[in-house]
C-alpha cells in the first residue's frame, strides 16, 4: 500500500533527501487571493461579514458569535461521563507538564552599576482555535488554553466553527471542554473568517464587543492558514500548519501490528495526512503492508485512511542502517516521531528535528494526542527544522530591562561613542557625550 523509496547501499545529502521524501504538497499562496478579500470584507464590514461567510461555508447563521454562557453550562452538563473523566485526566497532565515551562526573570550585572533584566511577560489577550471539519476536537482546546493559562494570559477567547446540526453552535463536546477549563468566551466562528474577526475585532448582533487579540494559535485548514500568513504582524501566530504527519523510524524489532496501526492513526485525520515508514528491514516493510491491508478494512474511515496512505505524501523508506535512518528522519523533520528500534532511547537522543518524538512500543502518538501531557500543537511540513510546538513559551514575551547608573554609563561611553561614529551615527554618541557634558 506505502509506495517505496530504497536508499540502501547510499546516503543521500540533506538537500537530496529533502528533495526526495514524501512529503504533502500544499501551497497556501494558491488561496492568498481568495481569502485577502474575505479578510478585507471583515475588516470593513466586521460581523456582518463573518455571518456571510459563515452561512456560506458553514450552511447556518449563529444567532450571535459569542456563545452564550447558559450553553457552556448546558454541555458542560450533558457531557458523556467518562468523556467529561478523560478530559479532566488530559487537563491534569497538560497542567503537571506546562507549570515546569514557566521562565522566571533573570537579571545579570555586567558591571558595578549597570544590570540587564529578562522579565517574561505574558501577551495579554489571546484567540485560540479548534477546528471543526472531518472530526471534532476537544483536545485541541485542551493544548491551546493550558499553556495560555499557565504562561499568565490576563484574556482569552476560543474560536471553533459553528455547526448546522448544533443550531450553529460549536460542537457541544468543545464548548463543555471549554467549560472544563473555566474558559469563558467562546466565539462561534471558523476559518479564514475567524481569524480575522479575531485579529481587527467588531461589535456582536447583540451589541457587545468582540475585542482584538495580540495573538492566534491552533491549527486549521489551508484558508485559516493563509489569514493567518496575510495577518501576521498585526497578529503573531504560532505556525502555519499544513497537514498532519507521522514517521516512524522502525528495524526488525518492530512489531508490525503496531506501526500499521499507527500509521493508520494519523492518515484518519485527513487525505492529505501524511504516514511515512523509516526501516532497516525489507521484512518489516512487507509486513506492515500486508498488516495496512487487513488493518484499513477494519477502521471506521477506511476510504480517508487509503486515500491518505496511498497519496504522493505518505510512503516507506529503505535503509542499510539505523544511522542512515537517523539522517532521513531529521531531514523529513516530522510533526510526529516515533522511534521502535533496539535501544529505542538512545537512537532518540541522536535525533534533531522532530515537533514530537515517542519512544519504544508503548508511546504512541495517540498518546500524545490526548493523555501523555506534553503538546499537540506541533510544527508541520519539516519546519520542526527550526520550530517548536505550543508551549507556555509561545505566549511570554521576554523583556530586557537595561538600568545603569551614571557611572557605568561614564565607564563605556567612549565606546558607544566609538561604535557610533563607525556605523556614521554621531548622533548615537552625542545621546551619550550630553550626559557628560558641563552646562
Amino acid at each position: 500500500m506505502l509506495s517505496r523509496i530504497d536508499l540502501r547501499g547510499r546516503v543521500p545529502s540533506p538537500a537530496e533527501l529533502r528533495a526526495a521524501l514524501p512529503r504533502a504538497e500544499t501551497d497556501v499562496d494558491v488561496v492568498l487571493d481568495r481569502v485577502r478579500p474575505m479578510v478585507e470584507a471583515v475588516h470593513h464590514r466586521g460581523v456582518e461579514a463573518v455571518m456571510e461567510f459563515t452561512e456560506q461555508f458553514d450552511g447556518v447563521r449563529p444567532a450571535t458569535v459569542k456563545v452564550p454562557a447558559e450553553e457552556l453550562a448546558k454541555a458542560e452538563r450533558q457531557l458523556d461521563p467518562k468523556v467529561r473523566e478523560a478530559l479532566q485526566e488530559t487537563i491534569r497532565r497538560a497542567r503537571l507538564v506546562h507549570a515546569d515551562q514557566r521562565r522566571t526573570d533573570t537579571t545579570t550585572q555586567v558591571v558595578p552599576g549597570g544590570t540587564v533584566t529578562e522579565r517574561w511577560v505574558p501577551v495579554q489577550r489571546v484567540g485560540l482555535y479548534a477546528p471543526g471539519g472531518l472530526a471534532v476536537y476537544p483536545s485541541s482546546v485542551v493544548m491551546n488554553v493550558v499553556p495560555a493559562q499557565t504562561a499568565g494570559v490576563e484574556s482569552l477567547v476560543v474560536c471553533s466553527p459553528p455547526q448546522k446540526d448544533f443550531g450553529g453552535l460549536p460542537h457541544p463536546t468543545v464548548l463543555a471542554a471549554c467549560a472544563l477549563l473555566e474558559v469563558d468566551e467562546v466565539w462561534a466562528v471558523g476559518g479564514a473568517q475567524a481569524v480575522a474577526l479575531l485579529a481587527y475585532g467588531g461589535t456582536d448582533t447583540d451589541g457587545a464587543e468582540l475585542a482584538p487579540v495580540d495573538m492566534v494559535t491552533g491549527p486549521g485548514n489551508i484558508y485559516l492558514t493563509a489569514a493567518k500568513r496575510l495577518l501576521r504582524g498585526l497578529i503573531g501566530i504560532d505556525s502555519e500548519a499544513g497537514p498532519t504527519e507521522i514517521a516512524i523510524l522502525a528495524d526488525e524489532t518492530a512489531d508490525p501490528v503496531h506501526v500499521a496501526a499507527d500509521l493508520i492513526s494519523q492518515a484518519e485525520h485527513d487525505t492529505l495526512a501524511a504516514s511515512v515508514l523509516v526501516t532497516t528491514s525489507e521484512e518489516l516493510a512487507d509486513q506492515v503492508d500486508a498488516e495496512l491491508r487487513r488493518q484499513v478494512h477494519a477502521t471506521k474511515h477506511d476510504e480517508r485512511v487509503t486515500t491518505a496512505l496511498s497519496g504522493k505524501q505518505s510512503g516507506c523508506v529503505l535503509v542499510s542502517d539505523v544511522d542512515t535512518g537517523v539522517k532521513v528522519v531529521d531531514a523529513y523533520a516530522a510533526e510526529h516521531l516515533e522511534i521502535q528500534t533496539a535501544n529505542a532511547q538512545d537512537v532518540a537522543a541522536r535525533v534533531r528535528s522532530a515537533g514530537a518524538i515517542f519512544i519504544g512500543a508503548y508511546s504512541p502518538v495517540s498518546l500524545g494526542d490526548y493523555c501523555a501531557g506534553s503538546n499537540h500543537v506541533l510544527p508541520t511540513g519539516g519546519c520542526a527544522r527550526h520550530s517548536s510546538g505550543l508551549s507556555v513559551q509561545t505566549f511570554l514575551k521576554g523583556i530586557h530591562v537595561v538600568d545603569y547608573s551614571a557611572d557605568a554609563l561614564r565607564e563605556v561611553a567612549d565606546k558607544v561613542i566609538a561604535l557610533a561614529n563607525a556605523e556614521d551615527l554621531p548622533a548615537h554618541g552625542q545621546a551619550v557625550a550630553a550626559r557628560f557634558e558641563k552646562r
